[in-house]
């Protein structure tokens, strides 16, 4: 028996980082985008008697720390995890998160745990806190869309909305890694991005609109200082043919809102905004 599910990839184009001595009930406040393109995530029972995970090839921490929170409850038999990735790691498309929590649901599934949705994604969330590497992603991906975060924490605890649009394409180009863990324990960073991050949201919420999401995102790069010199180039290269481009929160990566999927930008990624969220393939 196999269970695989499919989780969207999340950009996140402004945030502000709210502590909590719960992991739950910690988290970010803040915006972003959820893509069609992420991590399919396969699950099924181990013929060893060891639990394995795989990512396309390489071991993941995050997966690790999922099994290691549920081993906490349930005493999990072996399991074979495989994440297939659609998206590069390290870029700004909250693959950890899509891992930890396509692990989750997948896993709930597979053993029928005593778990809701909403339980199952809450371990995804503690495990991207614990280990610094996310904190608002998982509930975006649970829920889809031009996402906004209005409340910090785990799915049950954050609180979530959308922003209307018109059919768009997500635009991207990947020109390096970032290390979130690093900026986002780093005072000076968190800081920096408090400051700047405070009031955005309350902007973007009495004007939710695509252009202004896309605005508000650049904005915030800029002002934060995280804005990279390959994404401010090529902001400058395709700002005329999209409704707005930014720099993905944490990557050195830009992407863009379009009506189009037709781009200046050399091997791009092409997606469409995901409304569905989290979803069981089979």
């Amino acid at each position: 028996m196999k269970v695989e599910v499919f989780v969207p990839a999340h950009i996140t184009g402004f945030f502000q980082i709210i502590e909590d001595s719960n992991p739950l009930k910690m988290g970010s406040r803040g915006a972003g985008v959820v893509i069609n393109k992420g991590v399919r995530t396969k699950v099924k029972f181990s013929r060893s008697d060891k639990q394995r995970v795989i990512v396309d090839g390489v071991n993941d921490f995050i997966t690790w720390k999922v099994l290691e929170i549920l081993n906490e409850s349930f005493e999990l038999p072996s399991l074979k995890v495989y994440h297939e990735l659609e998206v590069p790691i390290g870029c700004g498309f909250g693959v950890s998160g899509a891992c930890a929590l396509g692990t989750s649901l997948g896993i709930s599934r597979l053993l029928e745990l005593p778990l809701t949705v909403n339980g199952a994604a809450s371990i995804a969330h503690r495990a991207e806190v614990e280990l610094g590497t996310g904190l608002g992603d998982v509930i975006a991906e649970l829920n889809g869309g031009i996402c906004l975060r209005l409340r910090e924490g785990a799915p049950g605890h954050g609180i979530t909305d959308r922003i209307i649009h018109d059919p768009l394409y997500v635009v991207c180009k990947v020109f390096g890694e970032l290390d979130t863990a690093t900026v986002i324990k780093d005072p000076k960073s968190r800081d920096m991005i408090n400051f700047i991050g405070s009031g955005m949201l309350k902007r973007l919420v009495s004007n939710p609109t695509p252009e202004n999401f896309m605005g508000l995102s650049y904005e915030f790069a800029e002002k934060t200082k995280l804005l990279t010199r390959n994404v401010k180039e090529h902001f400058e290269i395709i700002e005329e043919e999209v409704i707005g481009a930014s720099m993905a929160m944490l990557g050195d990566t830009i992407f863009a809102l379009s009506k189009e999927p037709d781009t200046s930008l050399d091997n791009p990624i092409i997606a469409k905004i995901d409304s569905k969220g989290a979803r069981f393939i089979q």
